[in-house]
Parts: structure tokens; sequence; C-alpha cells
């Protein structure tokens, strides 16, 4: 059967190009719908688009009311695509330094690959019509996009074909420029999570009419975002990473309502929380924790991450242990998943874990169990106890009720909420603040644990109490 395919076309001022295109894509008698999309050009673009639309069943026109950037333009082509059941989708510009005619050896690659790109890079003098500072800023954007972002392919041209049933439209969503940024960013993104990638070689002429719409500025705002790219993929790479999907427990019950803590995305308050809060995972708790984990439990090791979070501070663990990350929160564990594209999570709560007796070698939690009462933290030691193997070790990260951080977050609520009267609470009261090593011992002792460890001082900055206990 054939597939359905979409091809895409964002205009701007292309009133002498839109018909000859028109007319050379229809002249391949593909099974194929045609949509132009134009930002309300003003050399009449969107007139001549309109009668090729009344001429030809399968051409459909969108009319923006302005010029909103290319990026965004390919993003509602996408969006049309998707909503529609297109299979695939192809994308060319209309000045015919793409070739039309190049469209069959396209569909024929795309057989092969989730993504056909055309390559100006495959072919020797393949910009001999070009000048040569456009011929130096595209290969300076060759040079810069493999060197930094690891990306060999060409990506900053719109001559594509996507395989809509292989890339999920989540993917898209991942991409945030809007102008032709688009291109390298969405390149980067399709290559960051595996998608297979082919190149067709092409010249890439001269425009038939018109002018060309990358400007000075659009090459300023594409260096800034190639840059910015490539120190986001080096603070924070789940950003650009698809989630693996996770089975939902639709029975299980949240009383403390941490899938909205996950969730709070919008408010100022909680943007600039969440912004210190990934400061203080990288920059304290991650070493502090990779310490720990390397010191308690031998290599290979496997572990169980209680009450997992959004696992910002487990990236470079798993090369020590078999990390299985457990969280009430689907939104946490989707977090999870961003941050450990390859790690093992369940959704599950900690008071009644889905594995056998004797499971793991150790468990860890941090920023868990302050949030309990001290008999449900009781129920939670016991139901870890069980699902370690007998001499089994748990690291426990626990504020103290003198840690600085608990200080700093009081202050927080204190300013906030007192003060300036937001009613803000950024997570679930902490109401088990640990205050001894003798407190720690007589808690863990009734779950079924030995204290081994309790360390509580100025290495991490009097943050909180670490602490190990061993199965008894």
């Amino acid at each position: 059967m054939p597939k359905k395919l979409l091809i895409f076309i964002p205009t701007y001022n292309e009133h002498d190009n839109v018909r000859p295109m028109c007319e050379a894509i229809l002249a391949h008698k593909l099974d194929a719908d045609l949509v132009f999309l134009d930002d309300n050009s003003p050399d009449g673009t969107g007139q001549v688009l309109d009668q090729l639309a009344a001429e030809y069943p399968r051409v459909r026109i969108i009319h923006r009311a302005e010029k909103a950037g290319i990026g965004s333009a390919h993003q509602e082509g996408i969006a049309l695509a998707y909503r529609e059941g297109y299979d695939q989708l192809l994308t060319l510009d209309c000045d015919f330094t793409h070739d039309p005619t190049l469209i069959p050896e396209f569909l024929k690659r795309s057989e092969m690959s989730a993504v056909v790109v055309g390559s100006r890079f495959l072919k020797e003098n393949s910009l001999r019509d070009w000048n040569w500072l456009r011929k130096g800023l595209t290969n300076t954007g060759h040079f810069l996009m493999e060197a930094l972002l690891g990306v060999s392919q060409d990506a900053t041209g719109a001559y594509r074909i996507y395989d809509l049933r292989v890339i999920p439209h989540e993917l898209f969503g991942l991409v945030k420029s809007r102008g032709y940024a688009f291109f390298f960013e969405s390149m980067f993104i399709l290559h960051t999570n595996g998608f297979s990638i082919d190149e067709i070689p092409m010249n890439l002429g001269a425009r038939a009419a018109g002018a060309s719409k990358m400007t000075m500025t659009e090459v300023r705002r594409s260096t800034e975002t190639l840059v910015k790219l490539y120190f986001e993929e080096k603070t924070n790479p789940s950003r650009f990473r698809l989630p693996r999907s996770t089975n939902v427990d639709p029975t299980l019950i949240d009383p403390q309502n941490w899938n909205e803590y996950w969730d709070k995305k919008t408010a100022r308050s909680t943007a600039v929380y969440d912004m210190i809060a990934t400061l203080y995972r990288n920059a304290i708790i991650k070493p502090r924790l990779e310490q720990a984990i390397k010191t308690t439990f031998a290599p290979g090791a496997s572990l169980l991450h209680a009450g997992c979070g959004s696992g910002q501070v487990d990236g470079d663990l798993h090369a020590h242990a078999k990390i299985t990350a457990v969280d009430i929160s689907p939104s946490a564990l989707h977090l999870y998943r961003r941050h450990n594209p390859d790690a093992e999570v369940r959704h599950a709560s900690i008071f009644d874990l889905p594995f056998p007796d004797a499971t793991f070698d150790g468990a860890y939690n941090l920023g868990v169990v302050e949030h309990f009462e001290r008999g449900t933290l009781v129920r939670a030691f016991t139901e870890l106890r069980r699902v370690l193997k007998p001499g089994g070790k748990l690291l426990v990260f626990w504020p103290h009720a003198r840690a600085s951080s608990v200080m700093v977050l009081n202050t927080a609520h204190w300013l906030l909420n007192d003060v300036l009267h937001k009613n803000v609470r950024f997570h679930p009261p902490e109401v088990s603040l640990i205050h001894s090593r003798n407190e720690a011992a007589d808690l863990l002792a009734s779950g079924g644990f030995e204290l081994a460890s309790y360390d509580f001082g100025a290495k991490d900055m009097f943050v909180q109490a670490v602490v190990v206990a061993t199965r008894a």
C-alpha cells in the first residue's frame, strides 16, 4: 500500500517561485498532498497560492498573519502531519535551491532511515553558485555542528523527509528554536535519540527568484543557539532525550501529592526554586552521593533507589552499580528516565515494593525520609529490609534539624509566605528531620537495621546527615 505522504513548503516573498515549484512537484504524480504555509508575504505570494489551491485538489494553503520564524513554520507543518495521520513528511524550500527532481530519491532512501536529508557536503563544489561569505558561513556551521555536538550530517538545511511512524511527535517538542536554528537543533535531537539519519548528495544552486531570507541577525542568533546547545548538553543532557515509557499503576494512592510537586513548573517562585534546587543537587548532593555509594557498595552491586525523584544525581552511578529506581510519582519517573535513559524504573510505593525478598544488595534514598511521620518511617524501613539480602546496607541522606539546607528553605518559606503572602510550599512538609545519631539508630533499629555510620559535619557544609545502616 502506498505511504501517506505530506509535502510541506513554507513561503515568504516567493511570488515568482510558488507556481513552478508546485507544478514541478505535481509532475511526479505522487500519492501525496502538498501544503504551503505563507507568512502574509507582502509580494502577493499568498494570492498566487490561493489560485493554485483552487486549481489543484491536493494543494492546500495555510495563511499566517505575520512572519513568525522559519522554525515555527516547520513546527506547524510537523504538527499538521501528525494530527492528520500522515506516514511521512517531506519538507523543502520554495526557491529552487532544493531541486524537486530529487524527491523520488528521497522517497527511495526513506525506506531504510527515520530521516533523510539533502547534504551539501558529499559533492565537491556543491556550492559553486554561492558567494564566498555564504560558503564560509555554511562550512563553518557544518564544522561547529560536528565539533561541538557530534553531528556529522548536513544539519542546517530544510530538504528532508521524516518517517513519522518511527519518530514520535514528542521529539519535536524538545526543539525550542523558532528560527533557522530549528534545523540544526532538531537534527541534534534526532541524533542524540539514536534515530537513523541518511544523506543524499546534492548541489545547492542560486535562488531562481527573490532574495535570501538569511540575515546576519539570524546568523548571530543561530551561533548563540549552537553555543547554548553545547553547554546545555554538557550540564543537562536529559533536556534533549525522550524518556522511555513507564507502566503506571492506577491503583497507587499518593497522599502527599508528589506528582503535583514534580509537575510544578510555571510559577515564578517555583521556577527560581527549581533552578536553585538543580544547582544544589549537582554541586553539593551529587558528589557527596557518588562518594558515599562507592564507599558503601561494591562495584556491580544491585541497588534500589527508593523514592528516586528526578534522578538528576544518579547519572554517573550506573557505571558503578545496577540501579533500579522506584517512585510513587509518574511525573518523577518521567524525569528520571530523561536523566537516566537506560535505567530500570518502577512505579511503586516504598511501603509496598514489587520485588521478592532479598532482591537487592543495597538501597538508598535522599530527600525522602524527612517527609514521613515516625511510625510511617518504621514501615518504610521494614519494607526496605525485606527486599535487601542478608547483610545488605541502607544509605540515607537525612536532613538534620540544624542543617544549612533546612535553614535556607525555612527562610525562603518565611519570606514568601509570612512577608510576601504568596502561599508557596516548595514540597511536602519535613516532619522527621533528624536530631542526633542516637535518634537515627533507634528509628532504624525499629525497622530491622543496625546503624553502621552517621556523618553530619563541615565536609558537606552541614547540609544533612549521611546515614549507613546494615540489615540486621
